[in-house]
């Protein structure tokens, strides 16, 4: 098992007022996605737990391009890999931004 971190900065605070919302499921070839409103505007973080061991770089640019296209700015990503590929990261990743960006709890 490996755990990755990355905290980036955004260009602006992601829209809405939902503080929290989860997407997709651990299993194999999957992820789990929870995405909570808890840091400052400008701010990123995203935790990675995965038992794919030695995928840092991908991981890297993949969450580095997610953070140019979205700028989740306060968002906090924890994420649960189940071996997903990089095209599952990025969708999964932009579920999470679009649910917690609507109205809600």
């Amino acid at each position: 098992m490996e755990d990755i971190s990355f905290r980036h900065q955004a260009r602006a605070r992601a829209s809405g007022t939902r503080q929290s919302a989860i997407v997709g499921v651990v299993a194999s070839g999957n992820l789990e996605v929870l995405v909570e409103r808890v840091l400052p505007d400008a701010e990123c973080a995203v935790d990675i737990k995965t038992a794919a061991v030695g995928f840092g770089e991908v991981w890297s640019a993949v969450i580095g391009d997610f953070v140019e296209r979205y700028s989740p700015g306060g968002l906090k990503f924890s994420i649960n890999d189940g071996g997903a590929r990089p095209d599952t990261v990025s969708l999964r990743l932009a579920q999470a931004v679009r649910l917690i960006s609507e109205a809600g709890q």
